[in-house]
Order: structure tokens, then C-alpha cells, then sequence
């Protein structure tokens, strides 16, 4: 797939690059459509089985492809990814999957009231619109990193039908920061079984982004119980649109919705779980983690569920650079890659003995065989030290990459002129570039206009990207 031709792009040496995928992409919103097409095939007369055709196709027919196309390893080179992240067909391929979203909730929510379904239909119905709403988790993932109000909007939306509007804050300032430490929610331990992770980044998750909205609005002097508090605005669109449905289909719809959703938010949590086991970032001298990198995030090249996921398994470049469209992520070379695609992986995550068969060895190879430089699950921690201490031989740098491999993600940093520091001196983010300027300040995060840097919390990260946090910005002239 990825010596296809089609759609060159020039590139800054006057030849040109081609997204051998660029119609591909189409198969995301592909999903909701297919979910939608079965739900309006029983509505018109077909058998209820079809419900079952998207979970089939979802965890069936996409582990099967990834396994027989295989791998694309294939990067844009950067003098194409302006033009790349220019280019808005991509931009409508991601808003395209809402409308078929909230089309196949709606007609769901009436076929569960009235379409007089057995057992099992009313099964393959929640899991069809539940897979829809959890895939869309997705689509609100890829928005809401961008920095345009529209797309961030967007986001909140595409979140209200699977009930998980917290999503939009806490990953965003929440897991980024904290990603692959034993603080966040949102990255699994070795050893912990998805199970056991998933009510600890349920409750975790949105504790968390009630906590980092309730700090938001201290410094901005407003109550966090009020119209400004983004957790509120986005749960309660689901309020209104689970209640429109509700005051329209009685009481059985609401049961539907619920049940669908807490299935949908499911799926991102196993992901979730997947994406970081195991894996942690290193405390320096100073106390601040070791900056996200390469080798602290499971990545995947398998073409077809990148396809239907935005890219999302290239998730190493994800963390380094947030903001980047996923037209443009990359493969690192040596970066920690799982067997096979998301789809496949998710259905092994949800057989313990299964996951950790296939998993744990890969962690305690990660990790040269040390894994006390591993995120272990406290409860098994000894016993993980025990079983594995004499099973892996050192590796001299294991499979991550270092810093030093990784010049462009982050961006690399030249040492900086020395300059004239003063109340209205700049500050530049080295990872996105977003620049703080004092007479702006940082209105949303709480830091009003005319705000000097001194008075910056310490550990503000950059509003952008949430890579960086106040002491990696440097000045400028």
C-alpha cells in the first residue's frame, strides 16, 4: 500500500511526494456509516442478525487484514508536511464522522424502544452504536489536540454521545503531561490486568479533569461549579441530547444510551490500557520526569486499523507532537511496537493470562531485563521482580530511542543567544512553538493579559501541546 501513487505533493528538492492512502483515509467514517447502514437495514424490514455485522468487521475482518497486508512503515518526509497539514480534505474526512455518529445513536436509541428485538439483537445493537461512540472518542481525540476553537468545539460534541465529555480536559492537560508515570490514570502497570485498570482510569480520569478545571478557574477567580467549567459544558450536551431522546422515546431510551455509552467508553479505556503498559518515564535529579519520548509509548505500523484510527497507533509521535494532523505522524525506528494492530490487541487485553503471555516479555526486553525502570502493579511488584530477574539478558539500549535519535520531536533546541530579560520578554514553547506574551498572557488558563512570566506557575505546561512545561520555554528577543 504504501508505493501507491496518487496526489504528489512538491517537496522543498522540486520533486514529489505521494500519499499512496489519501483515499484510504475514508474507511474512519467509513465505520459510523456501516453501523448506521445495519441499524437502518433492521428498521426496514432485514434480520436482526445484521446488527452484528459491525462487530464483526470491527473484531474480526480488521485483525484479519492487519494480519494479511501487514505493516507500512512509510513517512511523509517533512518538506511535505505543510502542504500535507494544509490540505483540508483530510480535515473533512474527521468532521465527516460525526453526522453518521450522531444518525446512528439516534436511530439506535429508536430501533432498542421499538423495534421489538430479542436478546441478541438488542446485544448487537448496543455494541454496533456503542463501537461507533467509542470510535468517535477518537475523532473527538484527533480535534480536540488542535488549536483552531472550531475543531476543539467539535470535539465536545462528538463526545456527548458516549457520555465522556471529561475526556476533552483530562487527556488533553491531564495524561500528556502525566503520560507513563505512575501518577496518571490513563498509563497501565505491568502486572495490572485491564480489568483492574479500568474502573482506576474511569474514576482517575475524571477525577483528574475536575481537579485540573477546578485550578484553571481558581486562578481565573471563578467558581468551579459554573458555566466556565469545561467538564460542565461538555457533559451537559450529553444531558440535553440523552434527555431530547429520553422526552421523545421514554424511559427504555435512556437505558440504551447508558448502556452504549459505558460500552463505547470502554473502548477507549482498553486502548488506553495498551497504549503505555508498562512502560515509564524516569525521574531526574531535579525531580521533573524525563521528557516523553519514543520508547514510552506501544506503536503499531499495521496499515488498517491506522486507517480506521486516525494513525493513532503511531502514538510515540502523538505524545512528542500533539498538535501534529495525523496525516502527518511518524515511525520511529526502535520505538516499542506491539504484534499486531489495535483491533486484535484489544481483544487480547481482555483475556488477562492471554495479555500478559504476550506482553510481559516484551516489557522486561523494553527494559533490558532491568524492570525496576518499569511501571510495575504495586500489588505484584515483587512477584514480577522475582519471576523475571533471571529470565532477560541486559540489553544495551533496549528498544526505546534516546533523545538524542529524536531531532525533530520534539523539534531540536539550539543553545540560545543570551538576551536582555525583562517583565515583557517572550516566552516560546521548543516543542510547538507557541509563543507567551505577557501582554496577552493566557486568558483561558488563567492567566489574564498583562500576567509577567515570573508569575507563571511553575509547573504550567504549554497550553498548545502540554509537552513542555515553564521551564523548558526560552526566551525570545
Amino acid at each position: 500500500m504504501a508505493t501507491m501513487q496518487m496526489d504528489a505533493m512538491p517537496n522543498a528538492g522540486g520533486e514529489s511526494w505521494s500519499d499512496g492512502k489519501r483515499w484510504l483515509w475514508l474507511l474512519s467514517p467509513a465505520l459510523p456509516v456501516i453501523g448506521l447502514g445495519s441499524v437502518l437495514a433492521v428498521m426496514v424490514g432485514a434480520p436482526a442478525a445484521i446488527l452484528w455485522a459491525l462487530p464483526v468487521i470491527f473484531y474480526g475482518l480488521v485483525p484479519f487484514l492487519d494480519w494479511w497486508i501487514g505493516e507500512d512503515s512509510v513517512n511523509a518526509p517533512e518538506s511535505a508536511v505543510a502542504a500535507l497539514n494544509s490540505d483540508r480534505y483530510y480535515l473533512r474526512i474527521v468532521y465527516a464522522y460525526i453526522p453518521s455518529q450522531y444518525l446512528a445513536t439516534i436511530f439506535g436509541a429508536w430501533l432498542a424502544v421499538n423495534g421489538h428485538l430479542g436478546v441478541g439483537g438488542i446485544l448487537g445493537l448496543i455494541v454496533t452504536v456503542g463501537i461507533v461512540n467509542g470510535v468517535a472518542i477518537n475523532t473527538a481525540h484527533e480535534l480536540g489536540h488542535k488549536t483552531q476553537a472550531l475543531e476543539r468545539w467539535l470535539a465536545k460534541i462528538t463526545l456527548a454521545p458516549v457520555a465522556y465529555g471529561h475526556f476533552f480536559v483530562e487527556h488533553n492537560r491531564g495524561h500528556h503531561v502525566r503520560v507513563a508515570t505512575p501518577e496518571d490514570p490513563a498509563s497501565s502497570k505491568m502486572g495490572e490486568t485491564f480489568w483492574q485498570f479500568l474502573p482506576r482510569t474511569v474514576i482517575g480520569s475524571a477525577q483528574s479533569a475536575w481537579h485540573i478545571e477546578g485550578e484553571r478557574l481558581a486562578r481565573q477567580k471563578k467558581p468551579v461549579w459554573s458555566v466556565h467549567n469545561e467538564n460542565l459544558q461538555a457533559w451537559a450536551m450529553t444531558v440535553v441530547f440523552f434527555g431530547a431522546l429520553t422526552m421523545w422515546l421514554g424511559p427504555w431510551a435512556l437505558a440504551f444510551l447508558v448502556v452504549q455509552a459505558a460500552f463505547g467508553a470502554s473502548l477507549l479505556e482498553v486502548v488506553n490500557y495498551l497504549e503505555h503498559y508498562g512502560l515509564v518515564r524516569q525521574k531526574q535529579a531535579d525531580g521533573r520526569y524525563e521528557r516523553c519520548q519514543p520508547r514510552h509509548s506501544w506503536n503499531s505500523n499495521h496499515v488498517v486499523t491506522n486507517l480506521f484510527l486516525y494513525q493513532l497507533q503511531r502514538h510515540s509521535d502523538h505524545h512528542a507532537n500533539p498538535t501534529r494532523r495525523y496525516q502527518a505522524l511518524r515511525h520511529f525506528d526502535g520505538s516499542p511496537q506491539l504484534p499486531s494492530g489495535y483491533a486484535a490487541m484489544i481483544l487480547i487485553a481482555y483475556i488477562p493470562s492471554l495479555w500478559f503471555r504476550i506482553m510481559d516479555p516484551k516489557v522486561v526486553k523494553h527494559h533490558g531485563g532491568d524492570l525496576t525502570k518499569a511501571n510495575l502493579y504495586p500489588p505484584r511488584r515483587e512477584e514480577l521482580l522475582a519471576r523475571w530477574s533471571r529470565t532477560a539478558p541486559a540489553v544495551k539500549n533496549p528498544e526505546g530511542v534516546d533523545a538524542a535519535d529524536v531531532a525533530d520531536a520534539p523539534r531540536a533546541e539550539a543553545a540560545a543567544p543570551k538576551l536582555r530579560i525583562d517583565a515583557g520578554t517572550r516566552y516560546q514553547c521548543p516543542n510547538c512553538e507557541y509563543v507567551y506574551d505577557p501582554r496577552i498572557g493566557s486568558p483561558h488558563h488563567g492567566y489574564p493579559a498583562g500576567t509577567p512570566w515570573a508569575s507563571i506557575a511553575h509547573d504550567w505546561c504549554c497550553p498548545d501541546c502540554a509537552v513542555r512545561e515553564k521551564p523548558d520555554f526560552k526566551p525570545l528577543a
